[in-house]
């Protein structure tokens, strides 16, 4: 099999969730000529506050705007690994799905949810995170973890870094002062889960958001991660 090469793999849980968490650091990347490559772990189907919505229809919809979403930012590739809404299971089939992206796409970077915010924090997000983790260490390094796959040519693969969006324990923080306009339009093609905040309330209160995460920095926007760096 023909590796696909990839600088970052974005892990997220949900569509819409890497526009909240790293999409102004996307569209500085993309600018810079980066291939980026999304990876969806589930659907999105019971995303809203309208009990009338089927779930199917919902999930064609948040398949559509995550889409629109990435295209607007530059992403190369949107993965659809469809699994249901609030679902999500640490299960080997997961993590060996992420592990054959990994291997595939050979990524120096991998941007997910943070397993470890503690408290309240959806259930999917945890599992994205954790799951994401253990793909990358050791799964993904090791060549006797999926034997098969190296008969298909995925040889073992060791990720460079790892960011998590969310966290608690912030070491590392990303300029987006000169993309948050994409950001924000990113985020306001997820029309289901945005669209009934009016567009300057919605640009306000990510402004704050964003001004206080750099606060320090010499830049005034900013999106906060826990950066883990791996050894080679």
């Amino acid at each position: 099999m023909t590796t696909k090469l990839a600088q970052v793999i974005v892990v997220t849980p949900h569509p819409d969730d890497a526009e909240y968490g790293v999409a102004g650091t996307v569209a500085r990347w993309t600018s810079e000529g980066k291939e980026i490559v999304y990876v969806v772990c589930t659907n999105g189907d019971k995303g809203t506050d309208d009990a009338n919505m089927k779930p199917e229809e919902l999930a064609k919809t948040r398949e559509k705007e995550q889409m629109a979403a990435a295209r607007l930012l530059g992403v190369r590739e949107v993965i659809f690994l469809r699994y249901p809404d609030q679902s999500l299971e640490d299960t080997p089939e997961f993590r060996k799905n992420l592990v054959r992206l990994i291997r595939l796409y050979r990524p120096e970077t991998i941007v997910t949810a943070d397993p470890y915010r503690r408290y309240v924090w959806h259930r999917d997000h945890r599992i994205t995170g954790q799951v994401t983790l253990d793909a990358v260490f050791p799964y993904a390094r090791d060549p006797l973890s999926y034997p098969d796959f190296m008969k298909e040519g995925l040889h073992p693969h060791k990720v460079g870094e790892i960011l998590f969006w969310a966290s608690d324990d912030v070491n590392y923080r990303s300029d987006i002062t000169d993309t948050f306009h994409l950001k924000l339009a990113a985020l306001c093609c997820h029309e289901s889960q945005v669209g009934h905040i009016p567009p300057q309330e919605l640009e306000e209160r990510l402004k704050e958001r964003h001004g206080a995460l750099a606060e320090g920095e010499e830049f005034q926007l900013a999106e906060a991660f826990h950066r883990v760096e791996m050894q080679r």
